[in-house]
């Protein structure tokens, strides 16, 4: 699923393609897409587009009116233009025409687990998937990161792919982030160190930093508006990288399931958080 630098590379491809366009028409190929507002679409002929942004991983197109197209590309949900005669993929889900009728936008999904939103006023009080999110990463300072974290007894993995506690990370990054850390991914949250947590929070910085201006990564569908692979991937360090030497001491890294997701991570560089003994009950 696209992830934070991958959304946000998409809406950096997308803003000076579609910004100032005028919307001629949307064709709506896939009904179980559009979740709210699908009579709200036709309404959006003649309005032009205003703005292009992420929030988490959701992707905002906003037009005149107050009205807010939110799309979640889920698994293999995709942005591509393409001249309006071109031939459409049987996978082509919903197409945006403009009246200046250079190309289209069409939104791809071969899995059919995105979804849109129309939405109408201000989209983060006018839907829960938006009014739900906690702050962005790369927006939050160390203080409250250190609040969100100290507030969960969860494991900081889990912790980290929450929504509601921090908008955006997913389980590539969360990986990435939490080796770069040296923090196990079992280690419960609430236990961590001002000093772990401050070097979390300077490790979820640069990690995502640095997979933004690498286009994100891609592993299996993922490309930008144009059509471009991430280039991140090559820079994993123990994400899919199981069985292979950690880059730091050559440890083989090791995956296990941690709240249903899979959690890459080197044994040595990030030592398992000790177990409690069970406490003594006296003999009678």
């Amino acid at each position: 699923m696209p992830e934070l630098p991958e959304v946000e590379t998409i809406v950096r491809k997308l803003a000076p393609a579609v910004i100032g366009r005028t919307i001629a028409g949307i064709e709506l190929l896939y009904r179980p897409l559009v979740r709210t507002g699908r009579k709200a679409l036709a309404g959006l002929r003649g309005r032009r587009v205003l703005g292009v942004r992420r929030r988490g991983k959701l992707l905002l197109i906003e037009c005149q009116g107050g009205r807010t197209l939110v799309f979640h590309l889920k698994m293999t949900g995709q942005f591509l233009f393409a001249g309006e005669t071109d031939p459409r993929d049987k996978h082509t889900r919903l197409v945006v025409r403009f009246e200046d009728g250079t190309n289209e936008l069409r939104f791809r999904d071969v899995r059919k687990f995105g979804f849109l939103l129309c939405l109408e006023g201000e989209p983060e009080t006018a839907s829960r998937e938006l009014a739900g999110l906690g702050p962005e990463p790369l927006l939050v300072g160390q203080d409250e990161f250190a609040r969100i974290l100290k507030a969960r007894k969860g494991r900081i993995k889990s912790v980290l792919l929450d929504q509601r506690r921090l908008a955006g990370i997913g389980n590539i990054y969360a990986d990435e982030m939490l080796f770069d850390a040296r923090i196990h991914p079992e280690r419960p949250a609430s236990s961590l160190t001002n000093t772990s947590i401050a070097r979390l929070h300077d490790s979820m910085n640069k990690i995502l930093t640095a997979a933004i201006a690498s286009s994100g990564s891609t592993l299996r569908n993922y490309r930008d508006a144009e059509g471009n692979e991430g280039r991140f991937q090559d820079s994993h360090k123990v994400y899919d990288r199981t069985g292979e030497p950690c880059v730091r001491c050559g440890t083989p890294v090791r995956m296990k399931r941690i709240g249903g997701r899979s959690s890459h991570y080197c044994p040595r560089c990030q030592p398992a958080p000790r177990r409690r003994k069970a406490p003594c009950i006296p003999c009678p």
